[in-house]
């Protein structure tokens, strides 16, 4: 099984593909917090601007690690609810709407830790290129795609270094093109493709945020 040898080298790598298609005036949008080193890779790589799309899992209140759903950030926030476990769990949509507003609050809190003040990068009439480390069931990045997709996007993508192909294809509906470096058939965790697969700290965000503004301070880099 072929491994890469840490986000910033998937990064890299998933950087060389992108940077042979054709897209309009760029602009990647990474999940915190493992998408964000191959995020800045592919930022830097095709002059554009950095910026995240933040997704939290909304937990069922009496088992929290059961998601019935994930919210994501913005204006006009996009909830998407596993109808399944919601009527088993007997949770409403009104109860629903209630537990994504907390998880609407810790994604304001962490955006403002990361992104230092620092407002969003319009992506109206740009393409968005949608990243994390991996996919596993694709639940949480088909929410940010949706969500990309609402805020104006003239062209979407999904670019992750591996996903298994089931999920791609379940995915492919929410995207306009999916870049994916490996697809094997064989999928247990995306930590099992990386060598080095340790936790991005909160800090090393910051810095790699920090960064990004700084190769296009005005969000309009590759203009």
């Amino acid at each position: 099984m072929d491994r890469f040898r840490d986000r910033r080298a998937a990064g890299s790598a998933l950087a060389d593909r992108l940077a042979a298609e054709s897209l309009v005036h760029p602009v990647v949008l990474a999940l915190p917090r493992g998408g964000v080193p191959v995020g800045l890779e592919v930022a830097r790589r095709l002059g554009a601007p950095l910026d995240l799309v933040m997704v939290r899992k909304i937990g069922v209140p009496s088992q929290p690690e059961l998601a019935v759903g994930a919210v994501v950030n913005g204006d006009a926030p996009e909830t998407v609810v596993n109808d399944e476990i919601a009527a088993a769990m007997r949770l409403n949509r009104r109860e629903i709407d209630a537990l994504a507003r907390v998880q609407l609050a810790e994604i304001a809190r962490r955006r403002k830790i990361y992104l230092q003040g620092r407002g969003p990068v319009p992506i109206v009439g740009r393409t968005a290129i949608v990243i994390d480390d991996g996919i596993a069931t694709g639940a949480t990045m088909r929410a940010a795609l949706r969500s990309v997709r609402r805020k104006g996007a003239v062209e979407v993508i999904l670019a992750v270094p591996v996903a298994p192909p089931d999920t791609l294809a379940a995915l492919a509906a929410e995207a306009d093109g999916v870049v994916c470096l490996s697809r094997p058939a064989h999928f247990s965790a995306v930590g099992a493709f990386y060598v080095d697969f340790r936790q991005v700290e909160d800090a090393a965000v910051v810095e790699m945020l920090a960064e990004a503004a700084r190769m296009a301070p005005d969000g309009r880099a590759g203009d």
